[in-house]
């Protein structure tokens, strides 16, 4: 096994567990795999697929590389406002900012719509500060819900990538592992605000839609 691709070898690992595949059937998954790949490590730029790319906090030195990259809208993850640093008005900026300790299926369901819905004006750019925990969070759901990756596929990425910070996967790591992906789907078709009826988001629409209707 000493010449195994580095994405197989990760992949087993992860999959070490009850239950898991066969290994010529980890092989097969994780080869085929199209992680994502760098553009500018400056600040952490890979590119997921034509039209959606991910980073750390650029700066408005890499304005330009946005631009060369036709991004089209920015959706930002950190608590500090892209304002500061980006002066283009060609490109929107959405700001929902997340702390990967505490992150809810409301705050991953109202991203990946926000990503989904931008993403038809042009290609988009996701990113928190260091582009690897709140982002790599994200970037993983997307995979899973969009294009079809299993779990462990999400999490082999995360960790295999390049993107560095596997000191502070923990949190974005179990909320991955954990999430119930059918209630999850069913809350982004349904265009539900979270899997859960006690969310707050959805007691506010109830109380929101019986104060209209009154």
């Amino acid at each position: 096994m000493k010449n195994l691709n580095p994405k197989t070898l990760l992949l087993a690992i992860l999959l070490c567990v009850p239950g898991a595949p066969a290994w010529s059937a980890v092989q097969s998954a994780a080869a085929d795999l199209p992680w994502a790949t760098p553009v500018d490590k400056a600040f952490n730029l890979y590119r997921m697929q034509p039209d959606l790319y991910r980073s750390a906090l650029p700066n408005a030195t890499q304005q330009s590389e946005l631009q060369r990259l036709k991004i089209a809208t920015v959706i930002n993850f950190y608590q500090r406002s892209d304002a500061e640093w980006l002066s283009d008005p060609g490109i929107r900026l959405i700001h929902q900012p997340l702390h990967a300790d505490r992150v809810a299926d409301a705050d991953v369901l109202q991203a990946l719509r926000s990503i989904r819905q931008a993403q038809a004006a042009g290609p988009v750019l996701i990113h928190c500060k260091h582009g690897q925990n709140r982002t790599g969070l994200i970037a993983a759901m997307y995979r899973i819900v969009y294009q079809g990756w299993s779990k462990q596929q999400a999490i082999a990425e995360m960790r295999g990538a390049g993107f560095g910070g596997q000191e502070r996967f923990e949190d974005a790591e179990r909320y991955v592992r954990d999430v119930d992906l059918a209630r999850f789907r069913l809350a982004l078709a349904s265009g539900a605000c979270s899997t859960s009826p006690w969310a707050y988001c959805a007691l506010r629409d109830r109380v929101l839609d019986a104060f209209n209707e009154w």
